[in-house]
């Protein structure tokens, strides 16, 4: 369950962000599995002493595997305001990724189109395809070592998998995500991935909100 001095990034009377822990879904899927929002929305029940359903907004998402920020919306209107920022690829998103390998560029923008698969993995093409969406990322590299990298990467798109897949193109996977090439998997369904970083526009007052999480725990060991 969550625990407000170590999960909850922001909140107020509009937003609620919390960091996301590596192999927790974001919301439900078929199976019961507990899930972020769940969490989130009985946290906020027990805090504020609501005898009523909470609503809560699903405004974005992170993979099961990836760790990090998620922001929720705590009323319909900043919801709805919110998914159109999405829609309109306005927030900036900006993860930190070690990948396998030494990177040959130490910053560089890469360009591919993706096509997500009915298996739930992204195809990279090097140019432009029928059913394959454009997607563009930013990588600088923040330290190396002969095995592995650590990166910052930024989104320019919001695709399917879309930096698992096309770091692995370039032939540097991120560590643990064996869907896209590493040799060996992490512990509880964690990858190398985490959203470090969100900067939006707060959807009441429209100012520029800047959350950040924490390095995973897990990374200590991994000495980058």
């Amino acid at each position: 369950m969550i625990h407000p001095t170590d999960r909850i990034i922001y909140i107020d009377n509009h937003l609620i962000a919390v960091t996301k822990p590596a192999g927790l879904l974001t919301q439900p899927d078929r199976n019961t599995d507990e899930s972020l929002i769940d969490q989130t929305r009985q946290w906020i029940k027990d805090k504020y002493n609501k005898p009523n359903n909470v609503f809560l907004g699903l405004v974005h998402r992170l993979d099961r595997n990836v760790s990090g920020v998620v922001l929720f919306a705590r009323t319909s209107k900043a919801a709805s305001r919110l998914s159109k920022q999405f829609r309109e690829g306005t927030p900036k998103k900006y993860y930190r990724a070690i990948v396998l390998g030494k990177l040959k560029a130490k910053h560089t923008t890469l360009v591919h189109y993706l096509r997500k698969e009915k298996s739930l993995r992204a195809t990279v093409f090097p140019r432009e395809t029928p059913t394959a969406k454009r997607s563009e990322l930013s990588y600088e590299v923040i330290n190396s070592l002969e095995k592995k990298s650590l990166l910052e990467v930024s989104l320019s798109t919001g695709r399917f998998h879309q930096i698992r897949a096309q770091m692995a193109f370039i032939g540097h996977p991120i560590l643990g995500d064996v869907k896209y090439g590493a040799p060996e998997p992490l512990p509880n369904q964690e990858i190398g991935l985490y959203a470090h970083k969100l900067v939006f526009n707060h959807p009441i007052s429209s100012d520029e909100i800047t959350l950040t999480a924490l390095e995973p725990k897990t990374w200590e060991k991994f000495k980058l």
